[in-house]
This record gives structure tokens, sequence and C-alpha cells, in this order.
């Protein structure tokens, strides 16, 4: 009867623990961002944390971990206690794409769990303005009349613009020679003085270009164009390509093994924070549209993004030297 009592003791004891701990014990988070301080990932991930801090009643710090292009930090998430109380701002560069490139330290699927997206990056086709294409048939027209003679840029070779501009120029069959840069900023300088033709690259990075003058927008890479530029029509209607849909996506990630409750209490949280006004204000301030996907479906999102970007560097033969 003593062991019985004491078994039964156990079990209440393990109950009220796990209780607890889904209901997160007096104790801060983290999120760790592997960005520096200013970039969108950067931004996404301290609006999450400071509204998620109000809807749990609990501190979450942002805890920047740059380097690698985001690897350093996202490594240091992936091999994280699993116990709820570390999260990643994760994003499409160093969960998507650099592990299709080349050998990092951890497995962004068995190593790491989504909890939701919060917001997608659009990507503009810009050009200089003396750029001899009044839309974006014009511009099309014009590249594939001439193949081999246009070249684009882009931040990197690998880098999520450089993927997006190639998905583009193989949908509208363009042959044109890529020119790497080391960062969006020396890039534009380029296609700004038009020692390259053009460039998909971010809003955050071309936009402040388009609304001064210094450069012509053809048009924006997701479906249902951005709210945050109206008047640019999107590729998949103003250059006829159905299905043109695409983003670099930012989300929050926690170490695999977290216990399901905890992503969920989470999730929820984040979902409550994304429909706030303020949140969404925010969002779009750093360039981003709002795109919130929990669970399963942001699981699906992330299978679907790494297949199209596996297919688009195989088929270009896309390698990081």
């Amino acid at each position: 009867m003593k062991r019985v009592l004491i078994f039964v003791s156990a079990l209440v004891l393990t109950g009220a623990a796990l209780a607890q701990q889904a209901s997160y014990p007096n104790r801060p988070l983290r999120i760790i961002i592997p960005w520096p301080p200013g970039q969108a990932t950067d931004l996404a991930g301290r609006v999450v944390a400071q509204q998620i801090s109000g809807i749990l009643g609990q501190q979450v710090i942002p805890d920047n971990r740059p380097g690698a292009g985001g690897m350093i930090g996202t490594d240091l998430a992936a091999k994280s206690t699993a116990d709820g109380y570390t999260l990643l701002a994760a994003s499409s560069g160093p969960v998507t794409i650099n592990p299709l490139l080349q050998k990092v330290p951890f497995d962004p699927v068995r190593d790491l769990s989504p909890v939701a997206n919060v917001g997608l990056s659009p990507y503009i086709l810009v050009t200089g303005t003396k750029f001899p294409a009044s839309n974006v048939k014009e511009f099309i027209a014009l590249v594939k009349a001439n193949p081999g003679k246009y070249n684009f840029a882009s931040s990197g070779t690998g880098a999520t613009a450089h993927l997006v501009a190639e998905i583009f120029n193989g949908r509208a069959g363009l042959q044109v020679t890529h020119v790497p840069y080391k960062g969006c900023a020396p890039a534009m300088v380029d296609v700004i003085s038009g020692e390259v033709a053009y460039a998909l690259e971010t809003m955050a990075a071309t936009l402040p270009h388009i609304r001064s003058g210094r450069l012509k927008a053809y048009g924006i890479s997701l479906a249902k164009g951005s709210a945050l530029a109206p008047d640019i029509e999107p590729l998949a209607t103003g250059a006829n390509l159905p299905g043109f849909d695409v983003g670099a996506w930012i989300g929050v990630m926690v170490p695999s093994g977290t216990p399901k409750p905890l992503i969920e209490r989470l999730a929820a949280a984040i979902e409550k924070d994304m429909k706030a006004s303020e949140t969404v204000d925010r969002i779009h301030a750093a360039g981003l549209e709002v795109d919130y996907r929990r669970g399963s479906e942001f699981g699906r999102f992330l299978g679907e993004q790494r297949t199209r970007f596996a297919d688009i560097i195989k088929k270009n033969n896309i390698h990081i030297d």
C-alpha cells in the first residue's frame, strides 16, 4: 500500500509540473534573432517579442546572435533545450535556402519545429530610369529579344533575391547574366546607374529609390500585391505569369521536442498579436506584409518553399564556392 501511495503521489506531482510548464512559470523567454539590429528579421522578431510578452504575461527578451548569414543564431536555437523558453526569429535564408546550398551544422526539418509565420518580404522588379521599357510586358519583350545582352544584380549568389530573380527569368524565358554583389545596397547603386540592367530585390531595398524617382518599378512578386505599394502591379498579372507568387518568409520556430501545449500557446499568442493594428503597422514599417500561418499550415508552407528553391537551385546549377 505504501508503494502504491508513493506511485500515485509521484503521478500527481508530475501532472502538476506539466500543468505548470504548459502555463509558463514566471521565467523570461528569449527569442534568438540571428541577425544584427535593424535587419527585417530583427524588426519582426522584436515586434513579436514585445507584443506576446503582454499576451503571455511574461517577458520575452530579444537575443541578437548575428553572423554567417543567420546561420550562427539559427544553429544556437536548433541546439537549445526544448523547454519552450527559447524561440527563434526564423527566416527563409538560414532555414530554407542555405541548407540547400551548403553543409550546415543543423537539420532545419529535424531540429526545428514551426510555431507561426508572421510576414512575407515582397520583391520588386526594378531598373534604372533610362531603361527603354515603359511596362513589364515591354521589359520582357526587349530582354527576350536580346538573349545574353542584359544582366541582373542580386545581393549575392544563392541569396533569396538571386533565386527569386531566377524563378522570374525562367518563367519569362529570359537569357541573362547574373552579377552578384555583397549586399543589396551596392547592387542598387549599380542598377540605379544603369551599370546593371535590373534586379528583383526586397521592398525595403527598392521602395525608397522608387519613391524618390531613381528606380523604375515593373511589378511585385506577391500575387496579391502589397498594401505598402498598391500602385505596383503583381508580376503574376502584369507579366502574364499565372501563379507567380514568391517572397521571403519570416516566422517563429522552436527547438524540436518542445512540448506541443507550449507550441500551441505560443502560436495562439502570436495569432492574437497579428490581429492588433499596432503590430500590423510595425510589420509594415519593416517592409513586410503580414502573413500569419500556424502549426501544420506553416509546416506545409515550409515544405513547399524547400521544394521550390531546391528545384531552382538544381535547374540553374547554383552553388557557393
